[in-house]
């Protein structure tokens, strides 16, 4: 009999497993989960995009600055006009495309993106491509914005911000992988061909989205007018200050890392990038975890955890930045902190904007940029003061924990208005 049972054709055997509750509930929830990540990588591609011309401009400045005949400071304004572009095209472009599908409003961002990433490689002199970076910039905050709200309506209940996260990892790959090689192109090659290579991921794509993305509806419920009240509300301003203010912290960190780590650890100039490699591999991590993480608790709560751990990770660093151990461990630990707060800002922005959720992502999104800036100036003025290479760290530190007291008084305001209801 067991022979027989034996050489029964499987289907016949398992049927009874296959046909229970459980086992069919375990192939639906695989089927699901397959179909997300699906739907999901046409906004992953998108980030890698978006991640790899924001950050490859600061290892290719050299290189433009030679081409040009230019000072690297003035080629230093390449990365202020794409952040400007950032900043304004963030919430303008999402009000504007208020009546659009998601999808259509994606592929329309997508297409700017890649038009003047493309015109960036062939911009003939420092002002066109000044202008080109401005105009490619518009896109990036819009995209992230429309794109969070997407991947959280597409996730399951519960699950928004790990969907969030997985927009995020193109951005956090981007700094792994792409920058890296778009670098390297530049160096040895031109830098124009790395353009032309962000301007490929872009066309890539706008097919993707075109072919994977689901046609959501439209979920705009209101117009501009009425979305613009939710920035009257003192909710929407603790947002947005713990996103400029708090994640400026670790810009101050990592706007001098290169000096930090040749200056005070002791490695060498050529040891730089595989530092940065350490960073994205951190970021990678991180995201992920910070996905999970919003999800288990609430997106505040995740918040303030992420703004204090930044804040003590910070301090850390100031404290042993001279043993080279010791600096790469937190260099990953502080990596991984980086892009850690992107998923759970975004999903307590979209959970606290109802009825403004695209147009509060994307003005999240406008924060992230100006915290950039801010994190950079701030952090190098105790440099110019002759603090020394380690004195940024002190200032990120303080911003970081000024974002975890913004992020405890909105927990203050979220109980009583939900205690009120």
């Amino acid at each position: 009999m067991a022979r027989r049972e034996f050489f029964t054709p499987w289907p016949v055997l398992a049927g009874d497993a296959m046909s229970s509750p459980a086992r069919l509930q375990r192939f639906n929830y695989i089927k699901r989960e397959d179909t997300l990540k699906k739907s999901l990588l046409p906004l992953t591609l998108g980030g890698l995009g978006i991640g790899t011309t924001e950050f490859v401009m600061m290892g290719l400045l050299p290189d433009i600055a030679r081409d040009f005949q230019i000072t690297i400071p003035e080629a230093g304004h390449l990365i202020s006009a794409y952040a400007l572009g950032v900043v304004i095209g963030a919430p303008v472009l999402v009000a504007i495309s208020s009546n659009f599908a998601p999808k259509k409003i994606l592929l329309a961002l997508m297409i700017v993106f890649t038009v003047f990433n493309a015109f960036s490689a062939f911009a003939p002199g420092n002002y066109t491509l000044l202008i080109a970076r401005l105009l490619s910039g518009l896109p990036h905050g819009a995209f992230f914005g429309v794109g969070s709200v997407v991947a959280s309506r597409l996730a399951e209940k519960g699950k928004q911000a790990q969907a969030i996260s997985i927009m995020f990892a193109g951005l956090t790959v981007a700094n792994l992988l792409t920058v890296p090689i778009g670098t390297y192109i530049g160096h040895h090659l031109s830098w124009r061909y790395t353009f032309g290579l962000i301007a490929v991921i872009g066309l890539i794509t706008v097919v993707f989205i075109q072919w994977w993305l689901p046609a959501l509806p439209v979920n705009r419920t209101g117009n501009i007018k009425s979305e613009m009240e939710f920035f009257k509300k003192r909710e929407a301003w603790l947002i947005l200050l713990i996103t400029a203010i708090g994640t400026g912290g670790l810009f101050a960190w990592i706007s001098y890392i290169a000096p930090l780590m040749t200056e005070v650890s002791g490695f060498s100039d050529s040891s730089i990038p595989y530092i940065l490699v350490l960073a994205g591999l951190g970021m990678v991590v991180g995201n992920f975890v910070g996905g999970k993480l919003a999800d288990r608790v609430p997106p505040v709560k995740a918040c303030l955890i992420l703004m204090l751990c930044m804040a003590s990770s910070l301090l850390v660093i100031f404290f042993v930045s001279e043993n080279k151990v010791l600096s790469l461990i937190m260099t990953f630990i502080a990596g991984s902190l980086s892009l850690a707060i992107g998923s759970p800002i975004q999903i307590l922005m979209i959970n606290t904007a109802k009825g403004a959720e695209m147009l509060g992502a994307a003005a999240t999104q406008a924060a992230f940029n100006i915290g950039n800036a801010l994190g950079a100036f701030l952090g190098g003025l105790p440099i110019a003061m002759g603090f020394g290479y380690t004195s940024p760290e002190i200032v990120g530190a303080l911003m970081a924990f000024a974002g975890a007291l913004f992020a405890l008084m909105l927990t203050l305001r979220l109980n009583v208005t939900a205690r009120a209801a």
